[in-house]
């Protein structure tokens, strides 16, 4: 047998995770001083802790081995032995037999070391002794030789060394007493010499016994040094909240927990052990498939790595990743589980936080390009056909740039966080809001929609993101269009459907912002115009292709020429001439309104430097051009370079600049008027109008737009009230006014006599180019005006006979144009102006006519009863059948 010691069942393996998640080994001894070690039989060596037991736990076995010696040396020599010293040998293995008592009162704490040592006596010192003894008896008695005896007796001693291997004080007591018995019994000179041997078998056994003993217990303290050593590491491991380490039983129920983690529950550690491992987990907040892969692993007693669970934590969310593995002990049978546990709560975070960053937009919290894209590729590739309808809008904000401009990027981010929460509210669960980038918005709407419910849900969108926001302060006013695409009728895949609404919205934009457009088939087109327009616009400003027109403003007392207006004009080289309303959307978008407003102000001023002093010219300035803060500069350096006086240089402004009410908009009018020009409001009334903006604002004339002007003149027309009401209150103000786009006397009477103080409109003068407005000037200031008096209704092309009757005559006549007040008819000559006829216009339809002008066989005819208009704006009567002629051809007559 081997002496060298074996861990018992009180040392147990304990297995901190390694980086690989595997368990490394070390060795922990609950509680055990660095200077005891155990040997095999639960003893300790002596003089280690006099608390320990010294007399192994296996000694009464000595008493099996005493009696087998005694009967296989009987059954060797064939005799029976002799009654004295067979009851010695006897009493020796019963007092052997019965040292499990001596066992139990030894193991009591109270005893001193010589209590302990007469207790060694007895239970092994005094059966071996007495066993020497009647091994010696039985040489006397002649029954045993004396080797016989010898080789008994080392024989047992030799396993009494074995038991008692770790314990040199029960080694020791073992043999000498043994040899000392066979000593006493047989006091002969062979017992001498067998005492003798006893006590050399006893010196090389304490020598072996006490080598052992030193290589054990460098062992046992290296051992123990090694574990003190890991427990630290563990400790400080645990102390740092990296990682914690937990065990169960086989139940499930913790046999070790690592301090930090009953500290983030709120719990002692002593109230944690014995508690279900569950118990650490909120298995509510897991995910279905989380929670049947912890219980799984749990109940199949399985390996189980970098699992996600929630702590039952109720004041915070903390994660935490777990590893376990099974134990089994040495008969292979189940143990319970060991493992480890990392903290999974910022990196949890952080990837949530990529997750988010990489579906939603940080700005608004919307959904991004890319979740946008995703959720409209799902819609477009359902399974069921029937499914992958949806309808898609694309947003634009109208001047959010401007809002940037003058109130800054933060106020912008503002402004876009408004604008996202609007969009949510007024889509609802309908569909899905993303923020594309910039003031890009898009609203996916799944299912099939009709169009009319589409269209009211624009609408909504519009009205909801044109209404006023509070924006640091500031009262800010922007606008938006919507281009819409419907799938599968525009598009059946994403690009297509992306492209088709984003044409839509061009389009919208081009009908004049504020407004919703649906993607149609000749938007491609369109979008191609565009482009070239918007490449051969920037060609223009590059090699001067643009150029100003002035249209003269008229004062009305005086009726002269008081200033020009100065107009845009672009002449294409291919298209012609190209409608500002046509071309300025367009540099605006693409943000060349800005190089176009500076070069026209300084072309103005020069072209003002060639004009009489009296006379002014008027520059429109665009709401970018305003918020810009170089504006000022700009102006000062136009005015410097012409070498003109400020005051005859005057700034149209629109409503416009006034959206967005901040400190930014008064400085630069404070700014402008310190430069001394002059300020109008320009198109006042088809903004958003305010009275308040007047009362502050420094201007010097409002201009009355075109549109109150049109139809002043009719019946039960309210325009005149209006520009009444402006009148009276620029008047109030100390302000002018210039009423635009005049073009009949009628007109021109009616503004004048509601108070206008200026006037300016085809009635005077057509727009002229700079050379045309410089000879105009070198004619002298005084305006005539010249035009109709009053404004022909619209009117209809057409050839259709008609029958003329005129003092009992019928004559064949052919109508050119047609209105509502009354027509362009050819066919007789030179009829006298004033001449009346009844016009068969179409079978049972008779119209009396008067002839107001005739120019050989034309001449132009007014009703004198106004004709209806049909549900289109085409004159009724025009449906009916036309009248018949006995004539083939028409007849040409001359009326006297």
């Amino acid at each position: 047998m081997s002496a060298e010691p074996q861990p018992d069942s009180s040392i147990t393996d304990f297995k901190p995770m390694n980086s690989g998640g595997d368990f490394a080994r070390t060795r922990r001894r609950d509680r055990a001083p660095a200077t005891v070690a155990r040997d095999s039989g639960g003893g300790y060596l002596f003089g280690n802790d006099p608390a320990k037991q010294l007399i192994s736990s296996e000694w009464p076995r000595m008493a099996v081995v005493m009696v087998m010696t005694l009967a296989l040396l009987t059954s060797l020599n064939l005799v029976i032995p002799p009654l004295l010293p067979t009851a010695v040998a006897l009493s020796a293995a019963g007092l052997a037999a019965i040292a499990v008592i001596g066992l139990r009162i030894e193991g009591q704490r109270t005893l001193t070391s010589g209590q302990r040592m007469a207790i060694v006596g007895v239970v092994i010192a005094l059966p071996m002794f007495l066993f020497g003894a009647a091994m010696g008896l039985f040489v006397e008695a002649g029954v045993f030789e004396w080797f016989e005896c010898i080789a008994a007796i080392a024989t047992v001693a030799l396993v009494a060394t074995i038991i008692q291997s770790g314990r040199l004080v029960g080694v020791l007591a073992a043999q000498v007493a043994a040899w000392s018995g066979l000593t006493c019994a047989a006091s002969t000179l062979g017992g001498f010499i067998a005492l003798v041997l006893g006590f050399a078998i006893a010196i090389v056994a304490y020598k072996r016994q006490h080598a052992i003993d030193l290589i054990v217990r460098e062992k046992a303290e290296k051992d123990q040094r090694a574990q003190t050593r890991a427990q630290e590491i563990l400790a400080d491991y645990e102390e740092t909240g990296q990682g914690w380490f937990w065990e169960t039983d086989r139940r499930g129920h913790m046999t070790y927990l690592s301090g930090p983690v009953a500290e983030t529950l709120g719990r002692k550690v002593t109230e944690m052990i014995g508690r279900p491992f569950t118990e650490l987990f909120n298995l509510k907040e897991l995910s279905g498939e989380g929670e049947r892969t912890l219980t799984f692993h749990l109940s199949a007693r399985s390996s189980f790595s970098d699992l996600a669970v929630r702590a039952a934590v109720n004041d915070e969310e903390r994660w935490w990743s777990i590893n376990g593995r099974p134990t089994y002990d040495t008969f292979n049978n189940f143990a319970g589980f060991r493992g480890s546990g990392t903290d999974l709560t910022e990196k949890r975070r952080s990837q949530e936080h990529a997750s988010r960053l990489a579906h939603f937009d940080s700005l608004t919290g919307l959904s991004n390009r890319f979740r946008m894209s995703q959720t409209l590729e799902k819609i477009l590739l359902a399974p069921q056909v029937n499914q992958r309808a949806c309808a898609v809008f694309l947003l634009d904000l109208d001047r959010f740039k401007q809002v940037n401009d003058t109130l800054g990027h933060p106020a912008g981010d503002a402004l876009l966080k408004h604008v996202s929460q609007r969009l949510e509210r007024v889509v609802g669960k309908m569909g899905r809001v993303g923020r594309l980038g910039g003031d890009e918005f898009q609203v996916i709407l799944p299912g099939k929609i009709e169009r009319d419910l589409l269209a009211q849900l624009a609408v909504r969108v519009i009205e909801s993101l044109s209404q006023p926001y509070s924006i640091e302060g500031s009262r800010v006013m922007i606008g938006a269009s919507v281009g819409i695409a419907i799938a599968p009728d525009d598009g059946v895949t994403s690009e297509a459907l992306i492209r088709n609404a984003d044409l839509a919205l061009y389009a919208a934009k081009d009908g004049g912002r504020g407004r919703h457009h649906f993607y149609a088939a000749d938007l491609h087109s369109d979008a191609e115009e565009r482009r070239q327009l918007e490449e051969d616009l920037r060609d223009a400003v590059t090699t001067g292709g643009l150029e100003l027109y002035y249209q003269p403003v008229v004062q009305v007392s005086t009726e002269k020429i008081t200033g020009f207006e100065a107009l845009l004009r672009w002449n294409h080289p291919k298209q012609g001439w190209i409608s500002p309303a046509r071309f300025i959307p367009v540099a605006e978008d693409t943000g060349l309104i800005a190089p176009i407003g500076e070069w026209a102000l300084r072309k103005a001023c020069q072209d003002l430097a060639t004009w009489p002093e009296s006379v002014r010219v008027a520059v429109n300035v665009s709401p970018l051009q305003f918020a810009n803060p170089s504006l000022p500069l700009v102006v000062t350096n136009a005015l410097a370079n012409a070498q003109v006086s400020a005051d005859r240089l005057e700034l149209e402004i629109t409503e416009s600049v006034f959206l967005n009410d901040d400190a930014g908009t008064d400085q630069m009018f404070k700014s402008l008027k310190a430069i001394g020009v002059r300020l109008a409001l320009d198109d006042f009334g088809t903004g958003y109008s305010s009275l308040g903006y007047l009362k502050t604002a420094p201007f010097d004339k409002i201009k009355i737009d075109q549109s109150f002007v049109r139809g002043a003149t009719q019946p039960g027309s309210r325009n005149g009230a209006i520009i009444s009401s402006i009148g009276s209150l620029a008047e109030a103000l100390g302000m002018e006014t210039t009423a635009e786009g005049v073009e009949t006397l009628d007109e021109l009477d009616l503004v004048r006599m509601l108070g206008c103080s200026h006037v300016q409109g085809y009635i005077y003068e057509r727009p002229l180019s700079a050379m045309n407005a410089m000879a105009r000037l070198n004619t002298g200031l005084m305006a005539i005006a010249q035009g109709p008096r009053s404004a022909r209704a619209a009117r209809q092309t057409m050839l259709r006979k008609v029958l003329l009757e005129h003092a009992e005559h019928s004559y064949d006549a052919m109508i050119r144009n047609i209105s509502q007040t009354g027509a362009l008819i050819e066919g007789l000559w030179n009829v006298p102006a004033g001449t009346m006829f009844r016009i068969h216009l179409a079978e049972n339809h008779i119209v009396t006519g008067t002839c107001r002008w005739a120019s050989d066989d034309r001449m132009g005819v007014e009703f004198s009863t106004p004709l209806s208009l049909d549900d289109n704006g085409r004159v009724a009567v025009l449906a009916g059948r036309p009248v018949s002629s006995d004539n083939d051809m028409i007849v040409q007559r001359k009326v006297g």
